[in-house]
């Protein structure tokens, strides 16, 4: 387990807080394998309901940590002399070490709800965009920042997540220029659900957290399943299909029962882990 990220458990919440303020929580290989050990577990962790992601110091997350990428990397680190081109397939071992993260936190059961405040660029965009709500801070500015580097706009899933997040006229200026994107257009485009100031951000993460741990657990797997599902549905008929087969997965477990008596007896419902 890396030391430049915290996990703290409140209540059916787990806080993971990205904590290398000096390099403004860039990401480096150590991280990279806490994170993906983490999202994997946590499909047998029925403990933890709601996953709130954040960065300490200064910003969310910088990206990727070029330094630790200048030495390890194929493409990044200087080639030995003579040699122009390093195996295509060494890059493309060390790129899907990183894209794997986008697809383990859409795979893992629980809603990630990740709490944005000033640089959060590169790596660090793509891994708010692969979240399942994001709520920012006044201060955050967002970009694709892997153009402005040689490489292209999209990674980590990004050219998957923005498009459907924004539309696709708002993705291809942001993947296309590398352009910031500040907290009041992130708003109006829908890329954040919400921008509170700075002080706040810790507070309105609690609060989206309660309001997600109010309702079943099993209920709630479910529904982020069907938010994934819907993202590659190909007719209203298919999605309709997953919705029914959820519902009546959700019916069998008990937990409606336990939700209309408590919603009748105006109190909060006792839903089983």
């Amino acid at each position: 387990m890396s030391e430049a990220i915290s996990f703290e458990k409140r209540g059916g919440a787990a806080w993971l807080t990205l904590q290398r303020p000096d390099k403004l929580n860039a990401l480096d290989a150590g991280m990279r394998e806490t994170l993906l050990d983490y999202f994997s577990g946590l499909r047998r962790d029925p403990t933890t309901r709601v996953v709130v992601l954040r960065g300490k110091g200064r910003g969310f997350c910088a990206g990727l940590d070029l330094d630790t990428a200048n030495a390890e990397a194929p493409g990044f680190r200087p080639e030995p002399e003579g040699r122009e081109h390093f195996a295509s397939h060494e890059a493309l071992a060390y790129q899907q070490s990183w894209s794997e993260l986008a697809l383990r936190m859409r795979a893992c059961p629980q809603p990630i709800i990740a709490l944005l405040h000033g640089p959060t660029s590169g790596l660090g965009f793509s891994i708010a965009l692969a979240s399942d709500v994001r709520i920012a801070a006044d201060t955050v500015r967002m970009n694709a920042a892997f153009l402005r580097i040689g490489l292209t706009g999209g990674d980590c899933a990004s050219s998957y997540h923005l498009p459907r997040l924004v539309g696709g006229s708002v993705a291809s200026e942001l993947l296309l220029t590398g352009r910031f994107i500040d907290a009041p257009r992130a708003l109006r485009t829908g890329l954040v659900s919400d921008v509170v100031p700075e002080d706040e951000l810790e507070a309105a993460g609690e609060a989206m957290a309660r309001d997600m741990l109010r309702n079943a657990p099993l209920g709630l797997r479910l529904t982020k399943e069907l938010l994934n599902a819907s993202q590659g549905a190909t007719t209203l008929a298919e999605q309709v299909a997953l919705e029914d087969r959820s519902q009546v997965v959700a019916l069998s477990s008990g937990d409606p029962g336990e939700g209309s008596r408590a919603f009748l007896e105006k109190r909060d419902p006792d839903y089983a882990p």
